[in-house]
């Protein structure tokens, strides 16, 4: 035990966790938009009691996704890819 398999991930490789609102912010809607995307199954998302997070890897590999099923190039604007560790970009 305790041996490094070169797997295990350090806090600094977490992604930071987004909140409703800031997935709203991202995708410029308003928070029951996402919370109807939540209810509906239809966007990831992580849930812990009554808390609901998002992974912004999740979220950029979703957007990517629908963008290619609905005809829209590669993926999503620039201005909406989410990093980890990077500033939510404001519109």
């Amino acid at each position: 035990m305790g041996a490094d398999r070169g797997t295990a991930l350090g806090v600094d490789d977490l992604p930071r966790l987004l909140n409703i609102n800031e997935v709203a912010d991202v995708l410029g809607v308003n928070v029951r938009h996402v919370r109807r995307l939540v209810f509906e199954n239809r966007i990831p998302y992580l849930k812990w009691g009554r808390l609901v997070r998002f992974d912004p890897r999740d979220i950029e590999r979703w957007l990517r996704v629908s963008c290619e099923r609905h005809g829209r190039g590669s993926g999503p604007p620039a201005s909406l890819v989410v990093r980890a560790g990077q500033a939510i970009p404001t519109y």
